[in-house]
């Protein structure tokens, strides 16, 4: 079992699953007023999405000065934004260092309401040096690359484009990996998925007896309709096991694949999604990691998937005051970048190919489901655009890269036979969400008691009257945003 459990957290890695500051102004007004007029609307088109550029860039013409200019000019802010919060995270821990020796200094004479003021600053200052460690390493870097993706596809899409033209009009497309796509369900992706069945089996045992499991959503009605759209779709994959559905009560944006036919949805995906063919993209997206029987492969990396283990326990005590339980798993929802313990998808064997493998047999599941696959990228470039900043550092921990799984995406749906009448909204996804508020509005209130890595050491602290971000805030008012003043660290009387 101990093997088993040091599996898991590979495993989940598997599938679990704006407007940015230009630098360089100086040099910027240094070019005439037509040439800044042009970057100006080539700034523009990187705030549109990824599917109404993949229509517009074949139409569009940018000089190659121009894209340089661009991307010279993203990189610089790129730099300069990571710079300014790792700057940040260096002023809090001195602040920190300041407090913690003071309070040695001065300990055996402080009364108990000084002490208490000076651990919630502390406790503060910590918060805030997390939120600035988790901005500089993932969140401003995710943001900066979404609008280098957009960039690439201004500048490379129109021959990519005409290149997919010709594949279909001399049909050169239909040599292309699994292209027999009128024989989903009676070809073989990945050999022996029911061997799969027990390991998956041991694996949700040891996550729910670990408590590395969120509870599940109590809601029959909503547990039904993912259940029902998940089984419409396996039913027209490459899946050769049973499908089981199990949605969990985590405000988290993800949904991960246990090896055997095990897929977990988090009711932040639910919330995330605006209709049922993103819902459908993500799901078929994660059935196809189980019938590549990618979480079978990553089995081998079980020594550095202690070592993640190791990462969740300690946060775990540290924060939680060794509570047991419930509190690793939120743990583990909450902030492995809150306290720096990001560990790299590479070590985890987390494999660009295996999430093309992913996207690819995703979007032809959906689409013989009956869905518009372009439902995928649509909730992707969400993800990217509007939630990804800080909202969605996890979805994008779990599914990295941005220009070549688009691009691969959109050339998969341009080879599929066209379906009339896709599926893109229903009556019962609507209803879902009416069903899902309450539920959301009742688990937040309940969140708020819970353990998690917000949880400190001192109790009945206020928190800090200014955060580093706020979610949903744009991130050039996050980059602009100077550091949180020891006032504002101090919580309100």
């Amino acid at each position: 079992m101990r093997t088993i459990f040091r599996q898991i957290v590979a495993i989940l890695l598997c599938g679990s699953l704006a407007f940015l500051p230009i630098a360089g102004d100086a040099r910027q007004a240094q070019v005439s007023s037509a040439q800044a007029a042009q970057q100006a609307s080539l700034r523009d088109y990187l705030q549109k999405s990824y599917v109404e550029l993949f229509d517009l860039a074949p139409k569009l013409t940018f000089s190659d000065q121009q894209i340089k200019d661009q991307r010279d000019a993203l990189d610089q802010g790129k730099d300069m934004c990571v710079t300014r919060f790792k700057n940040h995270a260096k002023d809090y821990g001195k602040q920190i260092d300041a407090e913690q020796k003071n309070l040695k200094a001065k300990t055996a004479k402080l009364g108990d309401a000084d002490r208490k003021a000076t651990h919630c600053r502390i406790q503060n200052l910590d918060l805030l040096k997390s939120e600035a460690q988790m901005l500089s390493a993932q969140a401003i870097p995710t943001a900066y690359d979404n609008l280098s993706a957009k960039l690439d596809i201004l500048q490379k899409w129109p021959a990519q484009y005409k290149l997919v033209q010709q594949q279909i009009a001399d049909e050169s497309y239909m040599q292309r990996r699994w292209a027999d796509v009128k024989d989903i369900g009676f070809r073989e992706i990945a050999a022996n998925q029911q061997d799969d069945i027990k390991r998956g089996q041991q694996a949700v045992e040891e996550l729910k007896r670990t408590g590395l499991m969120p509870p599940e959503m109590d809601n029959k009605q909503i547990r039904d309709y993912v259940n029902t759209i998940a089984q419409k779709i396996a039913r027209k994959s490459d899946l050769k096991v049973p499908l089981h559905i199990t949605v969990l009560q985590s405000r988290e944006i993800n949904a991960f694949a246990l090896p055997g036919g095990y897929l977990f949805i988090n009711r932040g995906l639910l919330e995330a999604v605006d209709n049922e063919s993103e819902l459908a993209g993500v799901i078929a997206h994660e059935i196809s990691h189980d019938v590549a029987r990618h979480s079978n492969k990553l089995m081998n990396r079980a020594t550095i998937a202690s070592i993640f283990y190791q990462a969740a326990q300690i946060a775990a005590i540290i924060l939680t005051g060794g509570a047991a339980g419930i509190a690793l798993s939120y743990a583990l929802q909450y902030g492995f970048y809150g306290l720096g313990l990001v560990i790299d998808l590479k070590l985890l064997g987390i494999s660009r190919d295996y999430e093309l493998e992913a996207d690819q047999l995703g979007v032809q599941y959906a689409w013989n489901a009956g869905y518009d696959p372009a439902g995928f990228i649509d909730f992707f470039d969400k993800m990217a655009t509007h939630e990804g900043y800080v909202n969605s550092v996890s979805w994008f921990r779990t599914h990295p890269a941005f220009y070549d799984r688009m691009v691969a995406t959109e050339k998969e749906i341009m080879f599929l036979p066209p379906k009339a009448a896709a599926i893109v909204q229903t009556t019962e996804f609507e209803e879902m969400k009416k069903e899902l508020a309450p539920v959301t509005i009742k688990a937040e209130k309940e969140e708020v008691e819970r353990p998690s890595l917000l949880i400190t050491r001192e109790e009945g602290c206020a928190p800090p009257r200014k955060l580093e971000y706020k979610p949903g805030q744009p991130i050039e008012q996050i980059c602009a945003a100077p550091a949180v003043t020891l006032s504002e660290v101090t919580p309100a009387k």
